[in-house]
């Protein structure tokens, strides 16, 4: 496996790799990765589908990508994925998956033309005072101590920054500023949360700088994430004879180790209730979805808060029984254990049944919430909210069988371990209904309407998550696991729990990225895995950053001691008439 860039290799198409007839594959999950991974294996691998496996614990496929409509609660999403245009391997994939809608066209393509007709931008992404837009929205309001530590960290090696959390490397100067709260509230940053990670998100969007306040570089689907991108998929592999086995779990995987080789000899599985096992051979190879944010999900109603007991999980478990076996595995305790209490554990899908709430939405993101366009482009996050409480509106309809009255709200919290501002509780005690509240006080409905609406106008479906921000916690190198571990022979692993290098996780990309390079790994399928985008290393985009850091200030007029300054003017005057002079203007820094 290597890496390509340039639309040489991202039109080719490889050879067959050789000896792929004698080979099948089994993949435990069915969620992006395990998805992705099947596609490239009929795609790029040619691999007969009906020589792929996808074993799936659930009783329907998407992992975390869900969004469902449940007869008892109404509609349910655990979540939104914000894309963006350098996702390089998610379009790679996207482009061979035939749309739903017209089987002429591609997902891709249908998802091109929707954001060029309506592209993302939000007119208020950060509010407070009960729906007022923050005086000072659209400034990243960065000391100058805070831009240094920002250069500081990124240009910082990852092995110096191995259980290092974010608080640690950046003061408090930094986490005054709107930068973080942008930040934090767009990927779901906490202060505790791992400095090698954030180190690997300022490099790899530093291109957003310059969007982070109207979200403007965003993309999104039309629907939900299932319906869009989830059922396509599918429906294309299952069109290709890959076989899809529900209510499977995979408990363990045998590996048998002879010298420095790892071969996966065995699958031991619960299959409706019953023990199973399946024997291997170094030609089945075996791909692993290891750990998952949306393990061991639980659910309230209006009434009922959704409960926080819970088991470990089996994705969790299977990868626990895995790392016992070889440390070359990872070490999954790092991710699932001693998760702090001040984190984002709840979000909320709140169903709106009439358009009492319609004006409120409308006087923030000046946009009418039924008109079909994207509402909020992302999050709007509340900055004076106890909970950080933040809100994305989509596309409506969000679901293909929404009714024309109703409008589906997604709401989150940050922080779990304060009472609300409305309701004296912490968000992780909270009812459907009192979450409803709780956000509707914030964005500005009188008091004396905002019980009866989230009583009568809506229906709230908690969700309490775990681990969903364990992507996040602390961690070194070799705890996750590299995607094809030294000497494996037919085992890798995928997904957001796998290491690859640059690319960040809870992403979309990371999915995808981690599936293509363990298909192409195993198989030996010889075309280029597209590199991440190369942000960091344009000279164009770093200008620009340094341009939007300082709220758009020119090098002039950019607060320098005395001696920076004098070199400063030198320098400038030594560029003069040069190329450098040109990029410098062309980035509004001159």
């Amino acid at each position: 496996m290597y890496y390509s860039n340039g639309n040489y290799e991202a039109f080719a198409r490889p050879k067959k790799p050789a000896n792929v007839d004698q080979k099948s594959a089994y993949l435990v999950g069915s969620g992006l990765a395990s998805l992705a991974a099947a596609t490239f294996l009929v795609r790029d691998g040619q691999m007969a589908g009906d020589r792929i496996h996808v074993l799936e614990e659930l009783g329907l496929p998407g992992g975390s990508m869900d969004g469902i409509w449940n007869e008892q609660k109404g509609y349910i999403i655990r979540g939104g994925r914000e894309m963006e245009p350098h996702f390089e391997t998610l379009w790679d994939l996207f482009r061979s998956i035939p749309s739903l809608e017209n089987e002429d066209v591609s997902v891709l393509d249908e998802y091109y033309w929707l954001n060029k007709e309506d592209p993302s931008f939000s007119k208020a992404r950060v509010i407070e005072n009960r729906g007022q837009r923050m005086a000072s929205d659209g400034k990243l309001t960065l000391s100058r101590k805070a831009i240094n530590e920002i250069i500081k960290v990124a240009l910082t090696p990852e092995d110096q920054l191995q259980d290092k959390q974010i608080d640690e490397v950046f003061s408090q100067e930094f986490f005054d500023s709107n930068f973080w709260l942008y930040w934090s509230t767009m990927f779901a940053f906490e202060p505790w949360a791992s400095a090698l990670e954030m180190r690997r998100y300022l490099l790899r969007f530093v291109h957003h700088i310059a969007t982070l306040s109207d979200l403007s570089s965003l993309r999104f689907t039309k629907y939900n994430q299932y319906e869009s991108l989830i059922i396509p998929m599918v429906k294309f592999l299952e069109s290709k004879g890959v076989h899809f086995q529900y209510n499977t779990t995979v408990d363990n995987i045998l590996v048998n180790r002879v010298g420095t080789g790892k071969v996966a000899t065995k699958l031991e599985m619960t299959v409706d209730g019953k023990h199973e096992s399946k024997k291997l051979t170094a030609d089945d190879l075996v791909f692993v979805t290891n750990g998952s944010i949306t393990e061991s999900t639980t659910y309230g109603d209006n009434t009922h808060a959704a409960p926080v007991e819970h088991e470990l999980g089996a994705t969790w478990q299977l990868w626990k029984n895995l790392a016992a076996q070889d440390p070359d595995f990872g070490h999954p305790e790092k991710f699932y254990d001693n998760i702090p209490d001040a984190n984002w554990t709840i979000s909320g899908t709140i169903t709106f049944n009439d358009d009492r709430v319609t004006p409120y939405i409308e006087k923030i993101s000046q946009k009418d919430p039924h008109s079909g366009s994207i509402v909020t482009s992302g999050p709007v996050s509340i900055k004076d909210s106890n909970w950080l409480l933040g809100y994305s509106i989509s596309r409506q309809p969000h679901f293909k069988a929404q009714k024309p009255n109703e409008l589906v709200v997604w709401v989150y919290g940050l922080f779990s371990d304060k009472p609300g501002n409305f309701v004296d509780k912490k968000i992780t005690e909270c009812t459907g209904i009192e979450l409803c509240e709780e956000w509707l006080y914030h964005i500005g409905v009188p008091e004396d309407q905002i019980v009866d609406i989230a009583t009568n106008s809506a229906s709230t479906i908690p969700a309490h998550m775990p681990y969903i921000t364990s992507y996040f916690m602390p961690r070194a190198l070799g705890d996750r696991p590299l995607v094809v571990p030294e000497g494996s022979v037919n085992l890798a692993f995928i997904g957001n729990f796998a290491e690859t290098e640059r690319d960040t996780v809870f992403t979309t990309e990371y999915s995808v990225r981690t599936a293509m390079e363990a298909v192409y790994t195993l198989l030996n399928v010889d075309r280029g895995v597209p590199e991440v985008f190369d942000s960091a290393f344009d000279a164009r985009v770093l200008m620009n950053a340094i341009y939007y850091l300082n709220d758009k200030k020119k090098l002039e007029d950019i607060q320098l001691p005395f001696a920076e300054k004098a070199i400063e003017k030198q320098v400038l005057r030594k560029i003069k008439g040069t190329y450098i002079e040109e990029l410098l203007k062309n980035a509004h820094l001159l």
